[in-house]
């Protein structure tokens, strides 16, 4: 391992850019690819609200925001994807990792921090490979509330539970964390 760190730090000499400057740039990176598919997505779901309604909306997580994550996962050579405490997908289920970073965004949040704000990068080490993670949080906007919320309309709460027969995700208020994008890079 210490030989590992010492040919980083050397490469960080030699080009001039040390380990802070990587970190640095996959954060930025990791931010901007988080932020893309949000837009992405949120045009997707407004496109689909507009020309059929919130169950039409649906189908639009169901089956374009993996195939979203899958197109940003395959262009980088990361893994994109979304996770939540309340999760609708069993497949979107937090690892440790990231059950502990969506606890600490619910901390910091009752803490006053606006969630629109909150990320987190941490490097981390799992059987001798180190990789890059990344997560910020998806705030519940307004409109989320229409399949998230404690009133959801019963043709909805039936497309729902045709879909996601285990689904967690209800009961959130406007601001609430309703997840996070997640992002892991190798190192």
């Amino acid at each position: 391992m210490r030989k590992i760190a010492l040919s980083i730090i050397g490469l960080g000499l030699i080009t001039g850019c040390t380990v802070a400057d990587e970190l640095e740039q996959r954060n930025a990176e990791s931010a901007a690819v988080a932020m893309e598919f949000m837009k992405a997505l949120k045009g997707e779901l407004q496109a689909a609200m507009q020309e059929g309604g919130p169950v039409n909306a649906i189908q639009v997580c169901n089956m374009r925001a993996p195939e979203i994550a899958a197109g940003f996962s395959e262009k980088k050579g990361w893994t994109v994807a979304r996770t939540s405490l309340k999760y609708r997908n069993p497949d979107n289920a937090p690892d440790a990792w990231e059950r502990k970073v969506l606890e600490q965004f619910e901390e910091r949040k009752a803490k006053g921090e606006d969630p629109k704000q909150l990320s987190y990068a941490e490097v981390v080490e799992a059987d001798g490979t180190k990789t890059y993670r990344f997560m910020k949080a998806i705030p519940t906007a307004a409109v989320c509330l229409t399949c998230h919320g404690e009133k959801i309309d019963s043709s909805v709460e039936a497309r729902i539970q045709e879909l996601y027969p285990e689904d967690q995700a209800r009961g959130y208020n406007e601001g609430d964390i309703r997840g996070a994008f997640t992002i892991t890079q190798p190192m």
